[in-house]
């Protein structure tokens, strides 16, 4: 990790004795739930239990994860946030928007509230906040040209609605898009959607990091190597794709295909406009 890629959280360099995480809480979607970091035995894990393990000894820390797959910023504020605010954590990472982006329904001053909301209810009960600034997903995952854009410029959108979540509150953030390593292959799961177990590595230690930087004690530092999870084969990268990747891009598409129309359409426009001006 470098410094230019997080935005730090203030505090952390007075000399004084790290702080212990007494209580660690992950809000948001599928990300959070861990998919992308399958377990031998089952289930997920990801970036939250790997970062509960590197602020303490096992027991030692409380953890609550109430994220769901296909959660929005909606969701996390009428159906996660108030678990989260009665464990009164020392530490709440959220991670949530994707979902949102996808959705013909999309409106970035809606966002603005419900992500503004949650942020002011965990700091109110003294939690520091860790967040992420999203990436070019059309760089992970294929996209048609009109639907590839219209995806980059709602991306675009959440982010500056992060971007004013963070400077309000000042909470730590990740920006993925820097984050080195991130577009490689190996960051990614069989879905191109998620991240693979050295995805939430990253996420992990980056947050760590942030922790660390403002004064928390991380006595166990992430370790990039893998370890725990299944095994992946060319098997599973077909099955995805044809039971699962491209339903969701045939779902997903006809979300996004007005607003893409909508982009060409004021593209073109623009374009005659500019024509017609050049020729007075």
């Amino acid at each position: 990790m470098t410094a230019e890629i997080i935005t730090p959280l203030p505090g952390g360099s007075s000399g004084e004795p790290a702080r212990a995480v007494g209580t660690l809480v992950v809000l948001g979607d599928s990300t959070p739930v861990g998919i992308g970091d399958p377990q031998s035995g089952g289930g997920w894990r990801g970036f939250g239990p790997l970062l509960l393990d590197a602020l303490g000894e096992r027991g030692t820390v409380r953890y609550a994860n109430p994220a769901f797959p296909g959660a929005r910023v909606a969701c996390v504020r009428r159906r996660q946030l108030a678990s989260a605010l009665r464990m009164r954590p020392d530490v709440a990472v959220l991670v949530v928007g994707m979902n949102d982006t996808l959705r013909s329904d999309f409106d970035a001053d809606v966002l603005a509230a419900d992500y503004d909301a949650i942020a002011s209810a965990l700091r109110a009960v003294g939690a520091t906040v860790l967040t992420v600034r999203f990436h070019d997903h059309s760089q992970v995952f294929w996209l048609p040209g009109p639907l590839r854009r219209a995806l980059c410029e709602r991306i675009g959108e959440l982010n500056t609605v992060i971007d004013g979540v963070i400077a309000k509150h000042g909470i730590g953030c990740l920006d993925l898009h820097t984050l080195p390593g991130g577009y490689q292959r190996a960051a990614w799961a069989v879905d191109r959607l998620h991240p693979s177990e050295v995805g939430h590595r990253m996420l992990a230690k980056g947050f760590a990091q942030l922790l660390e930087d403002a004064g928390f004690a991380v006595p166990n530092p992430v370790s990039m190597a893998p370890a725990g999870g299944r095994e992946i084969t060319v098997a599973h990268h077909l099955l995805w794709l044809l039971l699962k990747g491209l339903p969701w891009l045939w779902r997903r598409s006809s979300d996004l295909v007005p607003y893409a129309i909508s982009i060409a359409w004021r593209d073109w426009w623009q374009r005659r406009a500019a024509r017609r001006q050049a020729t007075l």
